[in-house]
Formats: C-alpha cells, structure tokens, sequence
C-alpha cells in the first residue's frame, strides 16, 4: 500500500449512538481499500444486525466476534442471542465466539487474586491510552486469525468495536495470531471516540 491520506471521524462521546457513522465509515474505507475481511465486535447482536444491512455480503465477509460464553459469570450463557446467531449465519455472516485474548486466565488472576498480569496491563494501557474499542479491533484481529477466520494473514481487515455496546472504533489492521502479536499493525485508526 502506498501513502495514504484519509479523514479520520472523532466522535465527541463513545457508545452505540456512534454504530451507524461507524459502519458508514468502515464500508467506505473498505472499499477504497479493497479490504475484503470485515471484522465485528458484537455483544448483543445490534451492531451485527446493522452490519448485515450496510454491507454487501456478496462483495465483503462479515465475521461477528461475540464475547465468550459465560462471559458475564456462570449464570448467563451468552449475551448474544442463540437464536440470533443462527439466523445470522443462516444470512451467510460467521459468528465466532471464543476467549478473549487479552483477557484468557489473566483475568481469573486479577478477579481473584488481585495480581495484575501483562497481558491484562497492555489490554487495560490501550482502553486507557487509545480507547476501549482501539483495544478491542486488536484483540478480534488476533481472535479470527487464531482460529483461521481470515484467508490470508498479508491481506488488511477492517475491525469494528466499541465502547460498552454498539460500535465507535474503526481500525484498518495487517493481522496477526496472539503468538506473532508482535508483528500486528494497527495501519490506521479511521474512526475512534475523543
């Protein structure tokens, strides 16, 4: 890719009455770079729903990366609901639920036994320093690399999250697994709260 020169959309505040202008803006950089692999933090479902209705799934793959089960402790299974899921992949998006990979057993040691652990620390650096979802689009990128979501690890993603819920982070990202963390690039923050 060579020089670029884009607009970048700061939102005043982050959270879900950013999505639509979100996804607004990851449609229109994804096809000016020919990003084909769009990648979609989803918790309840709202933003995967809206997704599906501004992209062409003709033209582009939607991967919705929903939080992991019993995420929220051992009495909600999921957030997302399993009937929704089915439906969206019925549609022809993937919906893939997994470990967090900047939480993992990490976060067992931080809930338990109040011991912060690197991993968590860089999560916690990138919510504080960049912004929740900033931190977010890094870990989907990892999550759908790790279990072979995405084609190839050369090609660009767009990464969509958020802030709570809804959608308020774009990120153009050169993927990689969590064991070569060190070689994903964060390309270009194309939308993010102030």
């Amino acid at each position: 890719m060579s020089d670029m020169n884009i607009e970048v959309y700061y939102f005043e505040k982050g959270g879900p009455q950013n999505t639509d202008k979100a996804l607004e803006v990851a449609k229109k950089y994804a096809q000016q770079f020919g990003v084909k692999d769009i990648i979609i933090a989803s918790t309840t479902g709202m933003t995967a729903q809206k997704a599906k209705d501004v992209f062409d799934l003709d033209k582009f793959k939607l991967i919705i990366v929903t939080h992991s089960y019993f995420f929220g402790g051992p009495n909600k299974r999921q957030e997302f609901p399993e009937d929704l899921i089915e439906s969206l992949k019925k549609e022809g998006l993937i919906v893939f639920s997994a470990t967090h990979a900047f939480a993992s057993i990490e976060r067992s040691f931080r809930v338990s036994l109040k011991q912060w652990a690197p991993v968590e620390l860089m999560a916690k650096y990138l919510r504080e320093n960049f912004s929740q979802g900033v931190k977010v689009c890094m870990e989907i990128a990892t999550m759908v690399s790790d279990a072979g979501l995405i084609s190839n690890l050369e090609d660009d993603i767009i990464c969509i999250g958020g802030t709570g819920r809804g959608a308020d982070t774009v990120c153009l990202i050169k993927p990689a697994t969590t064991s070569l963390f060190h070689e994903l690039r964060v390309k270009a923050i194309l939308a993010k709260p102030l």
